[in-house]
């Protein structure tokens, strides 16, 4: 294990988060909202830490091994979520706890969208903004972004890049070098913001609403500037874009890059997975649409159409954002809804939850089981895209499903331990785990009254949807530290 290496790490990545708060201050001295020195100190004080870590053994530039690169991205993680509290604990308004800070920063950074806020319409300009920000970095990953840049100081990359790029299948590059593919997937995803927020603007939104709504939705956070989220806009174009710019950030961003390189967009419709995508929010849609309307939720048709599309495609991609309390329609739906979570968006996406490729793994597994039943000599293959899988990957397929509901089950228990209820306790765990945000019963708003324990557990839950369960419980497996 390189130690000293992982240090030099860790302290560089610090230091280039520091500069992170600059763009909060700059947004607060512009607005003369009161928080400027809240930010400077936090800016100052990482900067500092990262100096510390980086300067004792900034001459140590060993090559990671694919151990150290998991250590790397599971500590700066944890260090990265206490780092982004700073600001918010230091800030006068909002006054946060330590708890509550860690949870706020903790959500953005995964792409959550929990929030322990209120009264968002009054606080700091520069404060909203941060949060939003904190999202869209968290989007693509600190770690991809710095994997862009460590190789200029003469640190590989591709380790980090492995144990952090959400998906099950890691291993392919767009490009050969890991720098040129990390920097490929941050120039897709800036364009996808700029014209995110573009579009806002052209609906209606001021900049300032335009640009934080389009961090948090390119991202799949759900983050908004307002108590109503989306509602407070009251339009059903400004709704519409969001839902056009969820759908596209929920998709495998490979199939992005392929489609601009090569000119073409029949790279899309060629994916299995986000054809499986597609079709599942299609009907996720239709359903949540049609029970709207035959149940007379909404009086109106359109209404009820879009309210239905909006809704299961934000909580279909585990994007968060509302017009509406949904906990309070009629029916199945909020459990429908909060059980689409766990299919998520595709690998490779901004999105959480299991991931509609492992989804149609774990169906495509169960069907052969059936076939071998019919035809117990028969051999047959597991195919996506017309390629046959290894049996290697099925497992671990099925490994990581195993440890999902393992991982779900003790949390949701733990929950219920603090004096949780039922409902609050299944959902809060859903929508931290699938990196969702809004749940049933207590945290159908936000998680501002749950107990203190319930909210560090639920961080725990956040950082595991993030790195995808495995990353971070193998640095917790006495084998991992064995030579």
């Amino acid at each position: 294990m390189q130690f000293l290496t992982i240090q030099r790490i860790l302290g560089i990545l610090l230091g280039l988060f520091s500069f992170t708060l600059l763009p909060p201050i700059a947004v607060s001295l512009f607005y003369n909202d009161g928080a400027t020195q809240a930010f400077i100190n936090a800016f100052l004080l990482l900067l500092v830490l990262g100096l510390l870590f980086w300067f004792p053994v900034r001459k140590h530039r060993k090559e990671l091994k694919i151990r150290d690169g998991f250590l790397v991205v599971v500590m700066f993680w944890v260090a990265l979520g206490l780092s982004g509290a700073i600001p918010f604990y230091m800030t006068q308004v909002p006054a946060m706890s330590f708890t509550d800070a860690v949870f706020e920063s903790m959500s953005g950074l995964t792409t959550t969208g929990a929030t322990v806020l209120t009264g968002l319409d009054d606080l700091p300009e520069s404060v909203l903004f941060y949060r939003q920000f904190l999202q869209w970095l968290g989007g693509m990953g600190i770690v991809v972004l710095a994997v862009a840049i460590l190789p200029l100081l003469g640190i590989g990359g591709m380790q980090l890049y492995r144990a952090e790029t959400p998906g099950p299948i890691k291993d392919s590059k767009l490009t050969p070098r890991i720098a040129e593919t990390a920097k490929a997937l941050w120039y897709i995803y800036l364009s996808l913001t700029i014209a995110c927020a573009v579009a806002f603007y052209w609906a209606g939104m001021s900049w300032f609403d335009a640009i934080g709504h389009s961090f948090s939705t390119v991202a799949i956070g759900g983050f908004s500037t307002h108590d109503a989220s989306m509602g407070f806009f009251d339009s059903a174009t400004i709704e519409m874009i969001t839902v056009v710019f969820m759908l596209v950030s929920g998709m495998n961003f490979s199939l992005h890059f392929l489609a601009w390189r090569h000119r073409s967009i029949k790279n899309y419709w060629a994916d299995a997975e986000l054809r499986t995508y597609v079709w599942i929010l299609v009907l996720l849609s239709a359903v949540t649409s049609g029970y709207l309307f035959f149940t007379n939720t909404f009086d109106d048709p359109w209404t009820a159409v879009h309210q239905g599309i909006f809704q299961a495609v934000s909580i279909g991609t585990t994007t968060g954002f509302t017009t509406t309390d949904y906990s309070l329609w009629p029916g199945f739906l909020p459990i429908l809804l909060l059980m689409a979570s766990y299919v998520g968006g595709c690998a490779g996406s901004t999105g959480g939850g299991i991931k509609v490729i492992r989804i149609m793994l774990l169906f495509k597994q169960g069907y052969r089981e059936v076939l071998r039943l019919i035809h117990p000599n028969a051999i047959f293959s597991i195919k996506v895209n017309n390629k046959a899988l290894s049996s290697k990957v099925v497992g671990a397929v099925w490994g990581f499903f195993a440890l999902y509901i393992f991982c779900f089950s003790v949390m949701y228990i733990m929950l219920m331990a603090t004096g949780l209820d039922i409902v609050t306790s299944f959902s809060a765990v859903t929508a931290c785990l699938n990196n969702l945000g809004p749940g049933l019963g207590e945290v159908g708003a936000n998680f501002s009254s749950i107990n203190a324990p319930s909210k560090w557990i639920l961080c725990v839950a956040m950082l595991l949807g993030r790195l995808e369960i495995f990353t971070l419980l193998v640095v917790l497996t006495p084998a991992f530290w064995r030579r």
